[in-house]
Formats: C-alpha cells, sequence, structure tokens
C-alpha cells in the first residue's frame, strides 16, 4: 500500500527497535499503532521467536517504566494488582503495589495461569486503574499491556475469556524468521544481546504528546459507516456465533488513527481500515462448531467481509 513519507518520531522509534527485531517491522508498526492509540496487544506465537524482546525494545524505546507479569498456574490476582498489608507499628494498612503498576506491562504466557487471575489485569487495561479492597487506585499514563500467550493447542493452557480478549486492541503473531534474518540474529547475539544497549529515542512526555495528537486526526462520517457496516457483517456471517463487538468497532477506528498518523496523515484512508481490521476484528470473532469442522479461521470470515462491504468514496481532505 503506497504511503506518504512517515512521521520523524515514529520512523525513529521504529529504527531504534530494529536494532533488536530483525525483520520484524510489521510486528513493532501494529504494536506502536496500539500504544499510541491507548490500547493493548496480544501476541500469540510458539517460545522464543522473540515475543519478550519486542516489548522489552518498545519500553526501552520510549523511555517507558517497564513490567514483567509471569503468569504461572499458581498466581494470585493480588500478584498482579498488589496487596494491602498491615503495619503493625503504623496501626494501619499499607498498599504494596503489584506489577501492574508501570507504563508497559509485559504480561509473559497469560494464558498459563487461571481465569480469576487473568481477570486481575480486566479493570486496569479498560479503566487504567486497579481496586484493592474498596480502594481505586489510578494507573500512570500511558499505561500499555503487551500479553504473549502460546497456542492454545499447547499442554497446560487457560483459553482467555471472550471479555478479556475485547480488551485487547490487537492480536498478531511473530512468525520464524527466514534463514538471512535468522542469521543476522545470530551475528548481533554473538557478544552481546542487543537489547542491553539499547537507548531511549523519546521520553514519556513526548509520547503523551503523541497520543493527544493521533486523537485529532479525522474520520470522516462515511468511514465511521464503513467501520460499522465491517463490524455488523461479522455478527450476520452463517458461520459466526459471536461477532465484532462496539468496542472493537470504536478499537477499529481508534487503530485507524494511529496508522494514519504514523504515516504523516491528519486523514484515515478506507486502506488504513481494510488493513487492520483482521488484526483488530479476529480475536472477537466466536466461530460455530461447524465452521472449525470446516477449517474456516477468524481471519477468513473477516476477509470475506472486507470484500463483501462496499468500500466507500473517500472525498479529498484539504
Amino acid at each position: 500500500m503506497a504511503q506518504i513519507q512517515m512521521n520523524p518520531t515514529i520512523e525513529r522509534i521504529l529504527k531504534n527497535i530494529d536494532k533488536v527485531m530483525i525483520g520484524k517491522r510489521n510486528v513493532a508498526e501494529l504494536s506502536l499503532v496500539a500504544l499510541l492509540a491507548e490500547g493493548h496487544v496480544l501476541l500469540e506465537d510458539v517460545p522464543g521467536v522473540g515475543k519478550t524482546m519486542m516489548v522489552r525494545a518498545l519500553a526501552k524505546s520510549v523511555n517507558a517504566n517497564f513490567r514483567r507479569i509471569q503468569f504461572t498456574p499458581d498466581l494470585l490476582p493480588s500478584d498482579v494488582t498488589g496487596v494491602s498489608i498491615y503495619n503493625p507499628k503504623e496501626m494501619e494498612f499499607q498498599f504494596r503495589p503489584g506489577p501492574i503498576m508501570g507504563n508497559i506491562i509485559l504480561a509473559d504466557e497469560i494464558n498459563r495461569t487461571s481465569p480469576k487471575t487473568q481477570s486481575a489485569l480486566l479493570e486496569g487495561m479498560e479503566e487504567s486503574s486497579v481496586t484493592i479492597d474498596g480502594v481505586t487506585h489510578r494507573l500512570e499514563k500511558p499505561f500499555f499491556v503487551m500479553a504473549t500467550q502460546n497456542p492454545i493447542e499447547y499442554e497446560g493452557t487457560y483459553p482467555l475469556p471472550e471479555a478479556q480478549l475485547d480488551r485487547f486492541l490487537l492480536k498478531m503473531k511473530m512468525g520464524y524468521p527466514d534463514v538471512e534474518e535468522e542469521m543476522e540474529v545470530l551475528s548481533r547475539a554473538q557478544k552481546v544481546a542487543p537489547i542491553e544497549e539499547l537507548e531511549a529515542v523519546i521520553d514519556l512526555g513526548e509520547l503523551r504528546e503523541l497520543q493527544q495528537e493521533i486523537k485529532q486526526v479525522t474520520v470522516d462520517d462515511t468511514l465511521k459507516r464503513y467501520i460499522v457496516d465491517i463490524a455488523n457483517w461479522t455478527r450476520t456471517d452463517s458461520h459466526v456465533y459471536l461477532g465484532a463487538s462496539p468496542r472493537g468497532s470504536i478499537a477499529l477506528m481508534k487503530a485507524a488513527q494511529a496508522y494514519a498518523y504514523m504515516y504523516g496523515r491528519d486523514y484515515v484512508l478506507p486502506d488504513d481500515i481494510q488493513y487492520l481490521a483482521p488484526y483488530v476484528f479476529s480475536h472477537r470473532i466466536i466461530l460455530k462448531s461447524e465452521a472449525k469442522f470446516e477449517g474456516i479461521t477468524a481471519e477468513d470470515i473477516v476477509h470475506r467481509v472486507l470484500s463483501r462491504v462496499p468500500v466507500p468514496v473517500q472525498r479529498l481532505v484539504k
């Protein structure tokens, strides 16, 4: 897809991530789309393809407060959010914050833990706050969760509930590098891990400014209708049990604004929506059993919907 020159600040961030992640520019772009749109990302793939490294590289590039939560079957909700502990000296309960109190949170192998603990992230992801013992604690902005999960077929995994999946702006896969890319990975890792030498290219103040500027990107009413039509078609497809939610429509609009801004535009194009729709809607679609038996995937449904919904004719934006 032909694009205008990329925003210089965005290009600096992506080039910085490229120092660590070889051949993963697409994943880095989409991760940045979610961060700028104030959403969250779910990375699903087999172990060892660089999911954790991607999150660390993004956090270092924007000088964010990075926290990691390693999800295990015995992890408790309080291990994520924090806990109030009685201090006998002060004769009062004192709150000890959990690892969710950061800017960029790596929720590693989120589907290794129980649904009860998975749900500890729900409030933080949606409301940017956590409530412990009746007291609500605001989370510092920006607040961004990048969760990794192993494919569901792997032993010892718990499928994420629909309500949890709906909180993720995007879901994507990393994929294996090709031969040349993997050779380059080996060369860079031979002496020192590239992530240890990575420097920040912007600070959190600049990131917050970018997030505010993105909200000013124009989305024409015809494109809002286009997004709603795509979402509605996912709900009426004969193979779909549960289609994309209204939250999914909002997510697609915000992602398109961020993507347009990254490429130097102050308006959204239909191409932006078409490119992002599979990443935004696929994990929000629940298929009927017969569709799964036929080998149909949620991505197939989204692409089929995109081919059926008429593309609006975009007026020139001056």
